[in-house]
């Protein structure tokens, strides 16, 4: 099962069950996801890790 096929079968849930409302809180959590994963490889680690 590839990437694509998951974030496809997300959207079609979305769409599908009318669950809009999920959408920001999934962007949210990628966000943060992608900010904690650029915190381990930056030297910016301390003051990010502050933030949080």
């Amino acid at each position: 099962m590839s990437k694509l096929s998951l974030f496809g079968e997300l959207w079609q849930f979305l769409k599908v069950r009318k669950k809009w409302w999920l959408l920001p809180i999934i962007v949210i959590i990628g966000l943060l996801g992608l900010l904690l994963i650029f915190a381990q490889s930056s030297a910016l680690a301390p003051f990010i890790y502050t933030i949080i």
